[in-house]
């Protein structure tokens, strides 16, 4: 697929997106859940009210 035809097709992050899944699933066992943890994103957040912060709270992926 040359690089002007998935741009018509998918966004850049989309393309990446597919192309890290296709590489993790092609790692062997040990390396893919290595690889997939790394992947994993946590978000976390909290409220402020007056110029003050309240507890972080840790959100889902």
């Amino acid at each position: 697929m040359s690089s002007a035809t998935w741009r018509n097709v998918f966004t850049y992050n989309k393309y990446t997106q597919i192309a890290a899944r296709a590489l993790r699933a092609s790692l062997k066992e040990e390396q893919r859940v290595i690889a997939e943890k790394r992947g994993l994103t946590i978000l976390r957040y909290q409220h402020w009210e007056n110029g003050q912060g309240g507890p972080q709270v840790r959100g889902l992926r």
